[in-house]
């Protein structure tokens, strides 16, 4: 029996129109005077901001499309198309960051003259606009793990931009071209973390791999505590898409009465205490002549 709680991700789409038109200008921006000024810095920080813009179309997108009824193909929607969003910003991100620190090391072995004031004025542009995105996503972070990573994400590029700043302040001070190519590195060792983590999240999430916010022996000792379950099998947890779980589990009940009654507390209790929104649970009733297939598959709890 299944239940699944009436729950529909609030609707972002002002704040992601927002977020995107304000970073698309700001990329222009960005590259026509990265090029101007000769700053790797302020091209690697633009390719980073074009990630993001893509990032957040991805977001976007999967957002909406989570948000689609299920059909008789689809029969969970479209939710997992989040997590596939998520893995393909994660790859794109990563192939931003070789792509910078190539460049940054052939600068280094050959360094090129750059316009530090240029560099000091659009990268801070950049930091109003980043800090401007993070604080569309403040409102909706608390709720919403999707949202909370965009915030979190936005907050972390206003750092970068920060750091492509301090770039050029140094430059102007000391005339140290070396300056713009080791900021560039840095600036990809600081997406290289954020991207290898995020990564690994949608991987895992692409595995259907329990969801990092939920702990299955919590989960298995609840549905172990509930009245007249005697043993527990075939309990799996996973992630309809980045906001969203999944349960199913062969629970041992040998007396059948208060089944009903049983599942729905389960369920809301579930949803309530683990955040698991779709909870499927089949009864046994122990009958040693009757064995469960799965009971003692690998893998089974």
């Amino acid at each position: 029996m299944a239940h699944e709680p009436n729950h529909r991700p609030a609707d972002h789409s002002r704040a992601f129109a927002i977020g995107v038109a304000l970073n698309i200008g700001f990329v222009v921006i960005e590259a026509v005077f990265g090029v101007i000024a000769g700053s790797l810095a302020l091209l690697a920080d633009a390719g980073h901001n074009l990630g993001d813009v893509l990032g957040l179309l991805l977001a976007w997108g999967a957002s909406n499309l989570s948000q689609q009824r299920p059909t008789q193909r689809h029969t969970y929607g479209w939710r997992s198309s989040s997590i596939l969003a998520a893995l393909l910003n994660a790859v794109i991100l990563l192939v931003a960051v070789g792509a910078i620190a190539w460049e940054a090391i052939r600068r280094l072995t050959e360094p090129s003259e750059v316009a530090g004031l240029t560099v000091i004025v659009v990268a801070f542009v950049g930091v109003v606009i980043n800090t401007a995105t993070a604080l569309l996503f403040m409102a909706g972070r608390k709720s919403d793990l999707n949202i909370r990573g965009a915030f979190l994400h936005m907050a972390a590029d206003a750092g970068v931009s920060v750091g492509v700043v301090v770039a050029g302040v140094a430059i102007l001070a000391t005339g140290w071209q070396w300056v713009d190519p080791v900021v560039s590195l840095l600036i990809a060792i600081v997406i290289l973390f954020s991207t290898s983590e995020l990564l690994r999240d949608s991987v895992n999430l692409a595995l259907n791999a329990v969801p990092e916010h939920i702990d299955p022996k919590a989960v298995e000792a609840y549905l172990k505590s509930l009245p007249g379950v005697t043993n527990i099998h075939d309990l799996h947890i996973w992630g309809m898409s980045t906001t969203s779980a999944a349960m199913t589990a062969h629970l041992v009940k040998p007396d059948p009465r208060d089944d009903d009654a049983l599942i729905t507390q389960a369920s809301k209790e579930l949803h309530e205490r683990f955040g698991i929104e779709h909870t499927t649970l089949q009864w046994e009733r122990g009958d040693s002549t009757q064995p469960c297939d799965v009971a003692c598959e690998k893998g089974s709890v």
